[in-house]
């Protein structure tokens, strides 16, 4: 298992990687990096996500989790960067609860790759986050992709929309 402690403007990240793909984006350092050539790339696309560079990652991703919560997260990697869609939405879209989702966005082992951000509750409140610093980190994610992304706040994508990308 590969692991790499990188810095952030959210603060000091934990990647880890099973060889092959990324499996957990966390918060915190490791006491000791093993590193390999995709957790140096998930790095160098993280940097670039922050400066504002980068709109969509490019990297094999094996969250752990069950079928339900990967549909759910499949869902999350369509909402394009600087939008955003709603529990109620994607429960809609999934045949499932907006409850159900919310607990999958909650258990999401790669945030920020994965983005749990994206999702807003109905009416547009932020809902939760799970990652570090709760909704401020939510809030400032949402801000950055907004600054770069040149998007107004009434842009969220709807189920139609989620369903076709």
């Amino acid at each position: 298992m590969a692991r790499l402690s990188i810095d952030s403007p959210l603060g000091p990240l934990m990647l880890t990687g099973d060889g092959s793909a990324l499996t957990e984006l966390g918060w915190g350092r490791f006491e000791r990096d093993e590193p390999d050539a995709l957790l140096e790339e998930t790095a160098r696309q993280l940097e670039s996500y922050f400066a504002g560079r980068l709109q969509r990652f490019a990297l094999p991703l094996e969250p752990a989790g069950t079928p339900f919560r990967r549909s759910v997260w499949d869902g999350m990697l369509a909402i394009p960067y600087g939008g955003t869609a709603t529990y109620g939405g994607m429960a809609k879209m999934l045949g499932s609860a907006p409850r159900a989702v919310g607990g999958a966005c909650g258990a999401n082992p790669i945030p920020i790759i994965i983005p749990c951000h994206r999702v807003l509750a109905s009416g547009g409140a932020p809902g939760g986050y799970s990652g570090h610093g709760g909704l401020d980190t939510k809030a400032w994610l949402l801000a950055l992709e907004h600054r770069h992304a040149n998007v107004g706040q009434g842009d969220a994508i709807g189920t139609e929309q989620l369903a076709l990308l």
